[in-house]
């Protein structure tokens, strides 16, 4: 501290409280069954979405998700809560490997130190975590009991080995998942990718897509990210068709179809490049096009492929199918079939047929390669020569619109015309079904998920492969540790770098017969679906959970992180619980109950014409513009995300060097709306400085013979009326701000008290102060913490009861209203709030008494608390 100056240092108060905190546990949550638990104390639960330690350590994007969790944290302890918050590390996984294989060092040596740093970060930040809790998924009692979890999934007949069609990235050395390609490229790394059959194992997260669907209703979630996953499970209902395929007796090919009432109109076929049936029907002549279009397709992400706006392509089988709905003899039966990369084989059967009438995409590959639209509407609307040409099949409907009439089997048990589109689906159906032709029928989108890497740095599988078939470790036996090995790099071949130990590879199952383990690992998800559920009992020796600990923390009750994970993480984690509860071992049915999408905290950078960003490095300021150091081009502010590759990744601990952890986290909350992405603005961090040290000043005298305190502090005095007033309400702002996650108009709220106190400091009591403080605790836990004890507040104030709001106290003695003479505001009044309207409007003539002079008062209209408006003539 100053010698001269008693001014606020972060740096003296800061460490200091963390190490307090730290040292005495303060922010231990008490399970059931544990010393001081009370059962009658409500729970909260607040998680962050754990971070994977890199090596770069934090950026101050990190530190938004968990100071807004910590906010909550802090507030529901001081409202009596037994809160638990805990944090760990997402340790296993490729950029680990990426990492270490750069720096040629051992994960395990490298993410060590990693998950050092992050802690040491994160504790300068003031989290009130739970350490003892601390967990990371690298670690072998963490992953035994992924392994344990891995095997209920295989004894359900959850996980299977297939050779699947999969992502290959061989710059990465392992296969990906399809939310980690884009574009054929690898998310990490824009390497590569191509599409291989590969022996891997999957989970069944399919058989669960209906529940994973209802369970959407149950939770408290934005619309938005609810929409993501259901549009990811991808639920369609409908029917499935068979079609017999010409010259190939025997051979059919199946379809699914949301509109089986559109049959008569199909056209042509398509098949998936990867189709099974592919390689049996396809003619000679048309042999080698065929083959040349798989190849080009292997090399397309599915987005690419399913692009609605892009060119559509196809090759032509030298194959033909017949519709069902058509004698064999009828030309309409016979309809090519083709294949095209629009269609995906792992959705639906892998083949569709295809309906140019009542479907854009197969309109537009009609189009382009000639083949016929059958007319299967009769629209009657206003555009007459839209319905024509609907009608002709020069046009595609795809509303609800009258069938053609020809729209009949021969046999007349079809006949569509008159019918609506359900009742027209039905008839459709019910002949299918009584002709062997077909089936009722409800797909998904959501695709089995791929659970095997051919990596090192993942959890081994508890898998033996034996001559009679696949053995599981014993559960005395795991967990199953991965293998030092000083090679661990990829071999340039879709096989894990594990192949290479030999000793660790061959093994003996329990009762002594020769064995291989599974040299495939885990991906970087498997410990992320269920780290939630550690955090609960996390050093149980003999379960992964007790069913006591999971039954009173679950379900986390707000969970916070990015939107990335909506489609990965969040519908794992869900698929990993509601199994976890078929088989008895939690009672919840969905982890999360509340989840928050906190926004990304962007940064400035610089872009060229074609807007590419510049790295920092080679840009500089050129008289008042900024030009490319090479071209000298000159560039356009932009603003985007933080990158390393960018030079614009702002570091933390730098913050917080200068102006303290409190400053940080208030910057963090002050920046606008949780939800938004915005940009760090240097700039901006010295104003919520400022505020922080008018905040100190409002306690802390500069001169230290004066005492650690104003000496009017030290006195009893009474409440300033109209101080208490205004403190009220900001207490009730702020805590109602704090429930619906507003924390940047919450610190508002108090920036105008302490502006409004400081020209007050000597009407100002150690009451009001104390209350204050209490305010501020979640925000900037460190000063106030440190004012609370120099005030001399009871206990530690993480623990101090939240203020109670005076009702009476939010409501104003006096109003203000306008009032208007014809409409136009001539005059603004004070009445005593809830004053009678006779008294308003004897104020209110008096005020605008000018403006009535000589005129006739028609009517008078008071709006309470509002307004006051005379019509007069």
């Amino acid at each position: 501290m100053s010698e001269t100056k008693q001014v606020y240092e972060p740096a003296a108060i800061e460490p200091k409280w963390q190490r307090f905190w730290l040292e005495n546990e303060v922010f231990r949550a008490i399970n059931p069954g544990e010393p001081g638990f009370d059962p009658k104390q409500p729970k909260f639960y607040a998680l962050d979405m754990f971070p994977y330690p890199s090596a770069a350590g934090l950026h101050v994007g990190h530190p938004e998700g968990y100071t807004a969790t910590d906010i909550v944290a802090r507030y529901k302890r001081a409202k009596g809560f037994n809160v638990l918050h805990p944090m760990g590390w997402d340790a296993f996984g490729l950029p680990a490997e990426q990492y270490a294989i750069q720096t040629n060092t051992h994960p395990a040596t490298t993410t060590a130190a990693n998950i050092e740093t992050f802690r040491r970060q994160l504790q300068t930040l003031g989290f009130s975590y739970d350490w003892r809790r601390e967990l990371s998924t690298a670690d072998p009692k963490y992953f035994r009991w992924t392994q344990w979890i891995w095997k209920q999934l295989y004894e359900r007949g959850l996980a299977y080995e297939s050779n699947a069609p999969v992502w290959w990235c061989e710059a990465l050395g392992t296969v990906l998942a399809n939310d980690e390609v884009i574009n054929g490229r690898s998310e990490r790394g824009d390497h590569p990718c191509e599409r291989r059959p590969l022996r891997q194992w999957l989970l069944r997260i399919t058989d669960y897509a209906e529940r994973l669907l209802g369970g959407l209703e149950q939770v408290d979630w934005s619309d938005s990210l609810k929409a993501q996953q259901r549009e990811w499970i991808g639920k369609s209902e409908g029917a499935e068709i068979e079609f017999d395929v010409v010259g190939h007796d025997g051979v059919r090919i199946r379809v699914f179809t949301t509109r089986p009432d559109t049959l008569f109109g199909a056209s042509f076929m398509v098949l998936s490049p990867e189709h099974e049936l592919v390689a049996k029907i396809t003619s000679d002549t048309e042999r080698s096009a065929v083959e040349a279009y798989q190849r080009q397709a292997a090399q397309k992400s599915e987005l690419e492929r399913t692009d609605l706006a892009k060119d559509k392509t196809g090759v032509f089988t030298g194959a033909y199918a017949l519709n069902p709905l058509f004698p064999a003899g009828d030309p309409r039966a016979r309809i090519p079939v083709w294949i095209a990369d629009y269609v995906i084989v792992t959705y639906g059967t892998g083949a569709i047929m295809a309906v140019p009438a009542g479907d854009e995409r197969d309109f537009e590959f009609a189009q382009k390669f000639g083949i016929a639209v059958p007319g299967i509407f009769a629209p009657s609307t206003d555009d007459a020569e839209r319905d024509a040409a609907v009608a002709k099949g020069e046009a595609c409907c795809t509303d609800e619109v009258p069938y053609a009439e020809h729209c009949r089997t021969a046999d007349g048990k079809v006949a569509l015309h008159g019918l609506s589109m359900k009742d027209g689906k039905r008839q459709v159906i019910d002949w299918l079904v009584a002709e062997g032709r077909g089936d009722a029928k409800t797909t998904y989108k959501l695709r089995d998920w791929l659970f095997s890497r051919q990596r090192y740095w993942g959890e081994p599988f508890p898998v033996l492969h034996t001559d009679d078939g696949v053995v599981l470790v014993d559960d005395a036996d795991l967990p199953v540790e991965l293998p030092m090995m000083d090679d661990f790099q990829p071999g340039g071949q879709p096989e894990s770098p594990l192949i290479r130990a030999k000793e660790w590879v061959a093994t003996k199952t329990s009762d002594g017969k020769p064995a291989q383990r599974e040299i495939n690992t885990m991906p970087g998800a498997a410990g992320s679906s269920w780290y939630f559920l550690r955090f609960c009992d996390p050093h149980n020796e003999r379960e992964f959970c007790s069913k006591a600990a999971s039954d009173y923390w679950l379900p986390v009750d707000l969970y916070v992180g990015g939107t990335e994970h909506a489609v990965g993480h969040l519908l794992y984690s869900r698929f990993w619980t509601k199994v976890l509860h078929d088989e008895g071992h939690v009672s919840v049915v969905e982890p999360f109950h509340k989840l928050y999408n906190q926004g990304m905290i962007q940064a400035f950078a610089y872009q060229d014409a074609r807007g590419a960003v510049v790295p920092k490095d080679k840009t500089k300021a050129s008289g008042d513009d900024v030009v490319h150091v090479e071209t000298g081009e000159k560039l356009t502010q932009t603003v985007t995300k933080m990158s390393k590759r960018y030079g614009n990744v702002v570091n933390p601990d730098d913050v917080v060097g200068e102006y303290g952890a409190d400053t940080l986290r208030l910057y963090e909350m002050y920046m606008g709306p949780l939800a938004d992405s915005k940009p760090w603005n240097p700039k901006d961090v010295p104003g919520v400085h400022r505020f922080l040290q008018r905040a100190w000043r409002l306690v802390v005298p500069q001169d230290p013979s004066e005492g650690e305190v104003h000496a009017w502090l030290r006195e009893d005095r009474a409440d300033d009326a109209a101080l208490e007033k205004h403190l009220h309400r900001t207490m009730h702002k702020v805590e109602g701000d704090i429930e619906r996650m507003a924390f940047n108009t919450a610190i508002a709220a108090m920036m105008i008290f302490v502006n409004e106190a400081t020209g007050a400091m000597d009407k100002l009591s150690r009451s009001q102060l104390l209350r204050f403080t209490q305010l501020l605790q979640p925000f900037a836990p460190h000063l106030a913490e440190e004012l609370w004890q120099r005030l001399g507040g009871e206990g530690l104030l993480a623990y101090a009861a939240w203020p109670q709001v005076d009702a009476k106290l939010l409501v104003d003695d006096e109003v203000e209203l306008a009032v208007q003479v014809l409409g136009k505001v001539r005059a603004r009044i004070t009445v005593a709030n809830g004053a009678s309207k006779d008294d308003v409007l004897a104020v209110a003539r008096e005020a605008v008494a000018k403006w009535l002079d000589g005129k006739h008062v028609v009517k008078e209209i008071v709006v309470p608390n509002k307004l006051v408006n005379f019509v007069a003539k």
